[in-house]
């Protein structure tokens, strides 16, 4: 198993930056998808972002698409979410998430079922 913590959540104003990350230890070779996803009050869980292994091929949700990225920094197991022009639909509880490959999955990791391995989760708060 991984062990996922994220940070760098907070209160800010909407069309401001946040910068996310998620540092993982533990059986870190068996990451293959890096993903991102977000729980908002009353709300289903929502996914964010995947960065896959590899080449590090990266897939967005519709709602972040050109506004968030996620990138990966190998050598200190960390994964990072940037995000740009906050709204405040953005306000949500936001989980790291790690999972192995799998050929099932495949195109599919933007489904929870993808991760084995979870975050506690950290809070954004965008006020307008």
């Amino acid at each position: 198993q991984v062990q996922l913590v994220e940070s760098g959540g907070g209160l800010v104003q909407a069309g401001g930056s946040l910068r996310l990350s998620c540092a993982a230890s533990g059986r870190t070779s068996s990451m293959y998808f890096m993903g991102w996803f977000r729980r908002a009050p009353g709300k289903e869980r929502e996914f964010v972002a995947v960065i896959r292994g590899g080449a590090g091929v990266t897939k967005y949700g519709d709602s972040v698409t050109g506004r968030f990225t996620i990138s990966r920094d190998n050598a200190k197991n960390t994964v990072y979410l940037q995000m740009n022009s906050l709204k405040p639909e953005d306000t949500a509880d936001y989980y790291c998430a790690a999972g192995p490959y799998s050929s099932y999955y495949s195109g599919r990791d933007y489904l929870a079922g993808a991760y084995d391995s979870w975050g506690q989760g950290t809070q954004v708060t965008v006020s307008s």
